[in-house]
């Protein structure tokens, strides 16, 4: 299967470069992947979507501040992102400008409130780099980082909190679960007052999710590993669910990636903490998920793929050129679709 089947040309001003002002107005689309039909909602609307029973399984990673700016001891301006953290104070960081930084350079942050000790030039040229301070790690990540918005995202953001969800819990991801960003606690109190039950999985999202794939056959590519874990009261929901024939409905990729990853032949999940590589594109027979609440993704990319694989190639792409005549907006900070 080629990558460029999987090609849409997008204009440039549907990027969506801030959040809207409320969360659930954003638009829906939503798609009935049986009968093959399309409609256009608001994101509140979802609540008319779902049944009593049915299982949302939400992502409540949290986006930590991970671009930092310091200094070399020489004066020269060093930026880091952090990407994941391999063991309490060593990480795993993209360092820009990276032909300057060897093993043993060592850079300063928030006029030495954190230090930072390059430790080895990991495959990829991504660097493993130990951080020196005294206090709480990420209290000072909050004074002196930024949030680590998309390369496609120009503007800058001017409250924080908007690239996260508002159920953000556990701290560790390079990116938000965006399909979440949708949900206000208001819309949340009504779903959980229609019957319907709220899971949670945890998975750190890692820059690598805006990575291009650059192969040129769709089964060559090797997808980046991200760490999560689902606890077991999360786990008996989706489980009973599945028993009583209700739905498992996944808000984001994430979510989607971490259940068809711990699923087995019967859509069962078990209590799991591990990194996933899963690559779902077209041709993979869905375990565990009944439904997907995601945005809209950039061309040729892996969630584009996995999106196809769920719902059909041939359906997506055509919906994809619907929103953009409709004037849909794309990407983290866009719209959203209910494929169901």
């Amino acid at each position: 299967m080629e990558v460029s089947e999987f090609n849409y040309e997008l204009p440039e001003e549907l990027i969506a470069q801030v959040p809207l002002e409320k969360r659930d107005e954003s638009r829906l689309m939503i798609l009935n992947k049986n009968k093959n039909t399309i409609e256009h909602k608001l994101f509140k609307d979802i609540i008319d979507y779902l049944n009593p029973g049915d299982v949302l399984v939400r992502n409540n990673t949290k986006v930590i501040p991970a671009r930092i700016y310091g200094k070399k001891q020489t004066g020269a301006k060093v930026e880091f992102l952090l990407l994941k953290n391999i063991e309490r104070d060593i990480w795993e960081t993209i360092v820009r400008p990276g032909n300057k930084l060897h093993i043993g350079s060592r850079v300063i942050f928030g006029n030495g409130l954190l230090e930072a000790e390059v430790l080895e030039v990991m495959q990829g040229g991504t660097r493993k780099v130990k951080f020196y301070y005294r206090g709480i790690f990420n209290e000072i990540l909050d004074k002196i980082g930024l949030m680590p918005l998309p390369p496609y995202i120009h503007e800058e953001l001017e409250k924080k909190d908007r690239y996260q969800t508002v159920y953000a819990k556990n701290e560790g991801s390079a990116a938000a679960p965006t399909a979440g960003l949708h949900f206000t606690k208001e819309l949340i109190n009504k779903v959980e007052k229609k019957g319907i039950e709220i899971a949670n999985v945890t998975l750190h999202v890692g820059i690598g999710t805006f990575r291009p794939v650059k192969v040129n056959k769709v089964e060559e590519h090797e997808m980046h590993s991200e760490h999560f874990y689902i606890k077991k009261e999360d786990v008996d929901k989706i489980n009973k669910a599945k028993q009583n024939g209700n739905r498992v409905i996944a808000v984001g990729t994430t979510s989607c990636r971490v259940l068809e990853t711990i699923a087995d032949e019967n859509g069962r999940v078990k209590q799991t903490q591990a990194d996933t590589k899963i690559f779902i594109y077209p041709g993979y027979k869905f375990k565990c998920i009944d439904g997907l609440i995601t945005n809209f993704h950039l061309p040729e990319s892996t969630l584009l793929m996995l999106v196809s694989a769920l719902a059909g190639r041939e359906y997506i792409i055509d919906a994809y050129k619907q929103a953009i005549k409709q004037k849909y907006r794309f990407f983290s900070f866009g719209d959203a679709m209910f494929i169901n």
